[in-house]
């Protein structure tokens, strides 16, 4: 029948003659073998185009394949079209008026145009196929056997032409074997790809059946099981899994005989000496052909994770140098057994705690550095681990703070033996870098439920207990009690009103005369802090240690050196010039940018009142022993330098504390007061006496000058005369007074003078 020429037209062809059957036989013969063979998808379509071309004289055919987004055709094949059109044709976008094969593959069924010219499908692009000497194009979708487009199939001719029934046939022959090699080559390339993803999966996976017998088996199984499965013809589970909780594998089988699907954490036995974590999946498979369930073992090694996540939560929870357990990890212990407590009220979780602090570790650190310091730590948490008992918990939670946790109710003999006990392993000297050490430790002891119910007031009275020990003294113990709460309370309460004692100008200066001992005169004066707060005068004994270990001291300090600057100033004015002694906190020396500090506040204040001269004679630094003992270059330098500019240091309370010969030598000081403990002992015989007597003529010998401070009685300002100290302070003469008394005061002696002279 004739066609026509410009009309998309749908023919269904009629059966072939017997010599086209036999041909079309030879075709699909052709085209199975090479697909049987494996062969590459565009080397088939290459051949079912060139079989089809030999068929029909004139014909120029080529395969288009749909994009995976089904929206353009890419080449596939068409071995005798030339680079230009055929770089033209791929990629084209489908569409209903796209062309002929653009047409087939959108509306899924055959497309016939006999006359491209005039076809209004190609008009947009016609001049390409013409230019090609094109003049007809017949389209067949290829389709899946799901009727799903897989491409198109197109034979071309060099004039306008139809096609007979017999073209028909031959064009819906070359779809059908374009399909049969498309389908097939994708479906060896999904089963190619399964494999190759099947033996590169980076996990074990191996399928058995009912009796164990390995059916397949990957490359990463076959590593995980070779030790002790040589022939990998059975999966011995049982073995395997024997490092497991029976309770875990008892599960699994019950889970999987019931054809459920099992995941969990196991443990796998690699070899007889290698036990690896495992994460393991096991899926319940029906096979149709044996009828019976099969078994996929997915098998993931999960060690390194598993090692990862012990050594994060080792870190998290110990330590880092001493291996102990820290803060953290204590907190969730106590925690745990308060709360077991609070829950059930027939269990008793008593326990104990033991806080241990090293006493004047700072030193250790400011003399030896902070790697000695570490090295201490380590030992002693060694030797506590060795005397401490089985079930109890040593943990380290601050820079020199350790905490004992001993679980169970125990009697207070008991704690105060094993106190005592390890206060006593540090009385064997500890050696680190070459250095003896003679350590001690204060402890403080509480317990629970007796002495708070929570985690933080348990720790914080076994805190004020320990504070307490080293209040009395240091290298001892002591019970946390009612006391202790109320002086906890007291300080807390101190503290809190200590921070706002500056901008509520609470804090005067008194003054306490210092005379000569032979004349009476007021030549000198010390300065010392009052704080009056709501009515009531608290002790400085009491209110500038918790100054001092609340940093609160720097402040403070800087505040009584402004005041005494200013009497200092007002002094010369009114032509009352007296040098002026103002205590200095250890505190404020501890670290190099608090020395750098109280350097610089001296030319600060300088500016403040904008003094051409600072009176840095009318000043005198008084230090404690305990400063000189750091015996850091950094703080001689400093007081050198303030030394250079006219400052005095002087040591105060000297005897009570380091008292050392070559401290006094190489530090850079010029007066030592002797302590009032001392001058309080001369009317007890003459060994007392003779104290007094060695620490004048030592200070005579070093060129210092010397101060007795305390003095209270005629005696002993007798002996004071005797020894022919420079100067005296004590209530003798004159007891602390408000700066205008004191001023009254130095006035009064100003007019005798005047008068006598």
């Amino acid at each position: 029948m004739t066609l026509g020429t410009n009309s998309n037209i749908k023919v269904t062809a009629e059966l072939p003659s017997i010599s086209s059957q036999q041909s079309s036989i030879e075709r699909y013969s052709t085209i199975l073998d090479m697909v049987l063979q494996g062969l590459p998808l565009g080397e088939i379509l290459n051949a079912i185009v060139l079989l089809i071309e030999a068929q029909k004289m004139g014909t120029f055919a080529s395969v288009l394949l749909l994009s995976d987004d089904g929206k353009r055709l890419l080449l596939g094949a068409a071995p005798n079209f030339s680079e230009v059109y055929t770089h033209a044709i791929n990629g084209i976008e489908i569409g209903p008026n796209v062309g002929s094969c653009g047409a087939a593959a959108f509306t899924r069924e055959r497309v016939i145009v006999a006359d491209i010219e005039n076809h209004p499908n190609w008009q947009p692009f016609k001049s390409i196929p013409l230019n090609a000497g094109l003049r007809a194009c017949w389209s067949e979708p290829i389709k899946d056997s799901k009727n799903n487009v897989l491409g198109t199939f197109a034979m071309y001719y060099d004039k306008v032409k139809s096609p007979i029934e017999q073209d028909l046939y031959l064009i819906q022959e070359a779809a059908r074997l374009a399909s049969l090699a498309i389908e097939r080559s994708r479906g060896m390339h999904i089963q190619r790809l399964s494999n190759n993803i099947f033996n590169n999966l980076p996990m074990a996976l191996v399928i058995t059946n009912k009796d164990n017998s390995v059916l397949s088996a990957n490359p990463k199984f076959e590593m995980l099981t070779t030790s002790y499965n040589k022939d990998l013809k059975l999966f011995d589970v049982q073995r395997f899994l024997s490092q497991s909780a029976p309770e875990k594998v008892t599960d699994l089988f019950d889970t999987i005989s019931h054809g459920h699907a099992w995941k969990g954490e196991m443990r796998g036995l690699r070899s007889d000496s290698d036990i690896i974590y495992i994460d393991l999946t096991v899926t319940v498979i029906s096979d149709s052909f044996t009828q019976q369930n099969c078994y996929a073992w997915l098998i993931t090694d999960i060690s390194a994770r598993k090692h990862a996540a012990k050594t994060i939560d080792f870190q998290a929870n110990h330590d880092h140098l001493t291996g102990l357990v820290n803060r953290k990890y204590l907190f969730e212990q106590l925690q745990i057994m308060i709360e077991a407590t609070h829950e059930q009220e027939h269990i008793s979780q008593s326990f104990s705690l033991l806080l241990m602090n090293l006493d004047h570790f700072k030193q250790i650190n400011d003399s030896l550095g902070h790697d000695c310091g570490d090295a201490v730590l380590q030992k002693l948490a060694k030797r506590l681990l060795q005397n401490i008992p089985d079930n109890a918990l040593l943990s380290r939670i601050g820079a020199d703070e350790f905490v004992l946790l001993l679980p169970g109710r125990i009697e207070a003999d008991t704690l105060m033996e094993l106190a005592r006990k390890l206060s006593d392993i540090l009385s064997n000297n500890m050696t680190v870098a070459d250095q003896n050490l003679m350590l001690s430790m204060s402890i403080g002891l509480s317990r629970f439920p007796d002495d708070a119910n929570n985690v933080e007031q348990i720790l914080n009275c076994a805190s004020q207990a320990m504070y307490n020990a080293k209040a009395k003294g240091r290298n001892c113990f002591e019970f946390f009690n009612d006391k202790i709460q109320q002086a906890a309370e007291r300080t807390a309460q101190v503290h809190l009103h200590l921070k706002n004692a500056i901008s509520n100008n609470e804090f005067e200066l008194f003054y306490q005369p210092i005379v000569n001992p032979f004349t009476g005169q007021i030549i000198k004066a010390e300065v010392l802090l009052r704080w009056l707060h709501d009515g009531q005068f608290i002790s400085p004994e009491e209110f500038i240690p918790i100054a001092e270990e609340s940093g609160l001291i720097v402040q403070i300090g800087e505040w009584v050196r402004t005041q005494a600057v200013v009497c200092a100033i007002e002094l010369q004015q009114r032509q009352l010039p007296l040098p002026l002694s103002i205590n200095v906190s250890t505190i404020e020396f501890w670290s190099n940018e608090l020395q750098q500090r109280f350097l610089n506040y001296f030319d600060s204040i300088q500016q403040q009142f904008d003094l051409t001269v600072f009176p840095y004679e009318l000043l005198t630094l008084e230090i404690t022993e305990s400063l000189m003992m750091k015996q850091q270059s950094n703080i001689n330098l400093l007081l050198e330098e303030l030394r250079r500019r006219g400052l005095n240091i002087s040591v105060d309370d000297f005897g009570t504390g380091y008292s050392s010969l070559s401290y006094l030598v190489n530090f850079p000081v010029d007066q030592i007061k002797i302590d009032k403990s001392f001058i309080k002992k001369i009317a007890q015989g003459e060994r007392h006496k003779a104290i007094i007597e060695a620490i004048v003529s030592m200070s005579r010998a070093l060129d210092l000058s010397v101060i007795a401070e305390g003095v209270e009685t005629q005696a002993e300002l007798d002996f004071i005369k005797e020894q022919q100290i420079d100067a005296v302070q004590g209530y003798y003469f004159y007891k602390p007074m408000p700066k205008n008394d004191f001023l009254t005061l130095l006035a009064e002696q100003q007019n005798k003078l005047s008068d006598f002279t």
